[in-house]
């Protein structure tokens, strides 16, 4: 019998540019509780053994000129090895990205993400924090209105790198897959 107190593994693959998406990791993966950082640019084999053991993965990568980034998307690539014997099938999938702009063509990115998990066999869940002006409670959370995955907007102040609204958005994220791989798993 499971444990409703314990939260399943959660691998959270990240390539990060500038920090931006690191930060954004770090508070997606102390709501989500029990979750594991990944580097891509330093996979080792440990690595790609808890993202095959994970029962779900959260992707997250920066938006470059309207999509993820090249090296997020060789990442997949390697990745998509799995794809034939369906290792990653029925895990639960998710994903987040940072840009610049409040838009930015966060949501290309997002897609990208939700229709490789998709081609992946895994089952993916957006966001479900509404913020203000629909739930004045909530000000400033979810503020880009983006429901695919998490977007957040790179902060002009450099020593933050993520505005503390988009932080609590991402720790409320990560709970929320953790939820769902409870539920699933």
């Amino acid at each position: 019998m499971k444990d409703p107190q314990t939260n399943p593994p959660i691998a959270i693959p990240v390539f990060s540019g500038s920090g931006h998406t690191t930060r954004l990791a770090q508070a997606v993966a102390q709501g989500a509780g029990n979750a594991r950082v990944i580097d891509i640019q330093q996979m080792t084999d440990a690595d790609w053994h808890a993202l095959d053991a994970a029962p779900a993965i959260i992707f997250g990568t920066p938006t470059y000129m309207g999509s993820s980034a090249a090296r997020y998307d060789a990442f997949l690539e390697e990745a998509s090895d799995r794809w034939p014997a369906q290792l990653w099938a029925d895990k639960i999938a998710g994903g987040f990205t940072v840009a610049t702009f409040p838009s930015g063509d966060k949501l290309s990115t997002l897609m990208r993400l939700a229709v490789y998990a998709a081609q992946m066999g895994m089952i993916w869940v957006g966001q479900a924090e509404i913020g203000a002006p629909v739930d004045p409670e909530k000000p400033d959370i979810n503020s880009a209105g983006s429901w695919l995955g998490l977007s957040a907007t790179s902060s002009r102040d450099k020593s933050l790198l993520i505005e503390a609204p988009d932080m609590e958005t991402a720790r409320r994220f990560g709970k929320r897959i953790s939820m769902a791989a409870s539920r699933w798993f």
